[in-house]
């Protein structure tokens, strides 16, 4: 009797298993969600002090296994990125590569703000609002540093190298980063060892938040959960106005002006770019870092056709000077919510000064607190009185986190645009990469290494 022969294993497509486990994780992430809204409130309406203390525990440790791992990131990053720019056709295509970075992060940033002053001038936001600060948010805003143009400048070059690093000062760091990727990148093979060194460590911290990243639903549980118990719904319904009109800008930006850049100007489908970016943007949402989103952004971009030499720079760059949420459109939306809280009427130069701070501010912003700097820094420039600036600020920290979120993803998604922009630009966009399917960043496999693509196999036209 003869046996029928075994048929062979079906292969398991592997872009068919990278949605999976994207969908799997996004699922996660939204049971996080909800689970952690109803233990929230179930803590507010208890008054189950325990319950509080818990989620804010674990939302607390998530966070600081983010922050640990910002520092090393976007130094290492950096310097590895501006030699990685090597392969690229030598300094003076590095050089215009790194112009056209700037100029469209100021063009982005322009375009950003405007939306936000349009939408909060139609929104009218604050008014008919007569909220009194809390003394734990007085205290808040007195412990910090409020940002003007002469604290941006004295802060950006250390005075002590180690204590820019063990301080955390991530704007001192970034200039100390391109500092010597730049030397690194004029000495050439005398500074290989050290790079070679840095890309060590960069890819080390990768896989280390790899790991971190796979614990979001946990962790977005603990931020949520203790967010909905300290403020509840009364902190939502009185703020709705700033609330609704961040989100509905930071929407506009992220879902309207984005698609319509890679579109006409990128020649990217935006469907595309959703499909691929989702992962960092979603990530950037619940986490509130762009620092802590920085491996999945930048892997984002190579797996859009970015070249990963051009990533490794650009990314990081704007993972510090490119916030499009927390630099353009939040301050102004902000100020306005301000000033019509106090009946201020803001006149055109004040408007224009709040432009203004948005384009250039915006380079002089670091890591997750760049907020607070060019919100202080807006409030300052156009001249608002002390006590409204003290009163408004410390109402707009208190619901910090529920903006934060929609802000930071906004942030990510112009990191990820710009540099499909500038590629396309140059002609170093890798169409076959785009339209290839590819795992979620960090969720599945290696990241994409850092040899340029000209020294890999070439990709027939």
């Amino acid at each position: 009797m003869s046996s029928a022969p075994e048929q062979p294993e079906t292969p398991v497509d592997p872009a068919k298993r990278a949605n999976r486990r994207t969908l799997y994780f996004g699922l996660a992430v939204l049971a996080g969600l909800v689970l952690g809204a109803v233990l929230g409130f179930v803590a507010k309406q208890t008054g189950a002090e325990w319950l509080d203390t818990t989620l804010s525990t674990i939302g607390n440790i998530f966070t600081s296994l983010l922050q640990f791992t910002v520092i090393p990131l976007v130094f290492t990053a950096i310097v590895v990125g501006v030699n990685s720019l090597r392969g690229l056709g030598g300094p003076r295509t590095a050089a215009r590569l790194g112009g056209k970075t700037l100029l469209w992060f100021g063009i982005t940033s322009l375009i950003a703000v405007l939306i936000g002053i349009a939408v909060g001038l139609i929104g009218g936001v604050g008014k008919g609002l007569t909220i009194e600060p809390s003394a734990a948010n007085v205290e808040k805003i007195a412990s910090r540093t409020p940002g003007d143009w002469l604290t941006v400048l004295n802060g950006l070059v250390p005075e002590n190298i180690v204590n820019a690093f063990a301080q955390g000062e991530v704007l001192q760091v970034v200039f100390v980063a391109v500092l010597i990727g730049v030397a690194t990148y004029a000495l050439g093979d005398k500074a290989a060892p050290f790079v070679a060194v840095n890309r060590a460590v960069f890819d080390i911290i990768q896989k280390v938040l790899g790991w971190i990243i796979k614990l979001a639903p946990i962790g977005v549980l603990g931020l949520i959960g203790h967010a909905f118990a300290t403020y509840g719904n009364t902190f939502v319904s009185r703020l709705l106005s700033l609330i609704a009109a961040v989100y509905i800008a930071a929407a506009l930006v992220l879902f309207v002006v984005y698609p319509v850049l890679l579109r006409f100007v990128g020649k990217v489908s935006p469907l595309t770019f959703f499909a691929k970016s989702w992962t960092a943007l979603q990530f950037a949402f619940v986490s509130r870092s762009s620092g802590a989103t920085l491996p999945l952004s930048r892997q984002t971009a190579v797996n859009l056709g970015v070249e990963p030499g051009y990533a490794g720079f650009a990314v990081p760059l704007g993972t510090t000077t490119k916030m499009d949420g927390c630099a353009a459109l939040y301050p102004a939306i902000a100020t306005i919510f301000i000033a019509n809280l106090f009946g201020i009427s803001l006149s055109f130069w004040q408007y224009a000064g709040i432009v203004l701070v948005a384009v250039f501010g915006s380079f002089a912003t670091a890591g997750t607190t760049g907020w607070f700097s060019m919100l202080t820094l807006t409030l300052s420039t156009i001249g608002l009185p002390p006590e409204a600036v003290a009163t408004g600020l410390a109402i707009v920290i208190g619901i910090d986190p529920i903006l934060d979120m929609i802000r930071t993803a906004t942030n990510v998604g112009g990191q990820i645009v710009v540099p499909v922009l500038v590629s396309r630009s140059e002609g170093l966009l890798d169409d076959k990469v785009l339209h290839t399917p590819s795992a979620p960043p960090l969720l599945d496999g290696p990241v994409e290494a850092e040899t340029p693509r000209a020294e890999k196999e070439p990709v027939p036209a």
